[in-house]
């Protein structure tokens, strides 16, 4: 029995196929997701606000790999970049996605005190002041930078509807459709100077401890419609007998091991001095 959404949620990710076998974990001591402990995090004065340009021309194209869909950027100039915060150096972003659940009870990788959402938003970026291509950067240190945004359901999201009218064309595993100028900046929460920050890995193989991650405290609305646009596509390419819904595509979270969350933001108020 699944007693608690935790609980819930571990259940159901053992049904996916990724997750299935045993998989061999690079070092082992820096793996995503985590839960942030709000009252555990650090305000670190010295992180600075994001520094976020995106260029919309270089979006091309959004791609069903079988887990979750990608909308891919040109990644080979410095056009579209995130700076600043805990990050010394540029990162160009190549790819964003989505993690989500069969409902609204879970999905996120993430979770806040152990509150999960029903769904997360990845923006996938390389160090391209210290690499030369993704590939390289994905196995090294500093390599890459991930920023993570907690999806609420509530009102319909307008920037992600151009995106939400184009996904039935890729419903299917290993289908690809071009997907132009569409400015991932749009999916960023309103404030982006309220963040945390830990040393952490990607969380789909090969779960490389490479990643920066960059986890928004506000979330952003969508609609459950939008939400459920994303529910509607298949794990499954078009030629399998059994075709399977594309939910529960997150990985089950993994023990903090000493890391030390960083917040850009004074996380208590309760903790200030009593005025007694």
């Amino acid at each position: 029995m699944c007693n608690s959404t935790h609980e819930a949620a571990l259940c159901a990710i053992k049904l996916h196929p990724m997750w299935q076998e045993p998989l061999a974990i690079p070092g082992g001591d820096r793996q995503s997701p985590i839960d942030i402990v709000v009252r555990k995090s650090v305000f670190d004065p010295q992180l600075r606000p994001l520094k976020v340009q995106y260029e919309p021309r270089t979006c091309q194209q959004i791609w069903n790999n079988g887990y979750s869909f990608l909308v891919e950027y040109d990644d080979t100039t410095d056009k579209s970049t995130l700076k600043g915060g805990p990050l010394e150096d540029q990162f160009r972003l190549c790819q964003f996605h989505f993690h989500w659940g069969e409902n609204n009870a879970w999905g996120s990788e993430h979770s806040i005190d152990r509150r999960l959402y029903p769904a997360e938003l990845h923006l996938v970026h390389w160090n391209s002041d210290k690499y030369s291509l993704f590939e390289e950067a994905v196995i090294e240190e500093n390599g890459l930078a991930v920023i993570a945004v907690f999806l609420k359901i509530g009102k319909r999201h307008e920037g992600l509807q151009k995106l939400v009218d184009a996904l039935p064309a890729v419903r299917h595993k290993d289908s690809v459709v071009e997907f132009t100028k569409f400015d991932a900046a749009c999916l960023l929460p309103e404030n982006i100077d309220d963040y945390w920050t830990y040393a952490g890995s990607l969380t789909t193989p090969p779960l490389t401890e490479a990643v920066t991650w960059i986890v928004m405290k506000r979330h952003i609305e969508v609609s459950h419609d939008q939400l459920a646009v994303f529910r509607s596509l298949l794990f499954t390419s078009a030629e399998e007998q059994v075709q399977r819904s594309m939910v529960n595509n997150f990985r089950v979270q993994q023990a903090v091991k000493g890391r030390t969350v960083r917040s850009s933001f004074t996380p208590f108020l309760q903790d200030a001095p009593s005025m007694k």
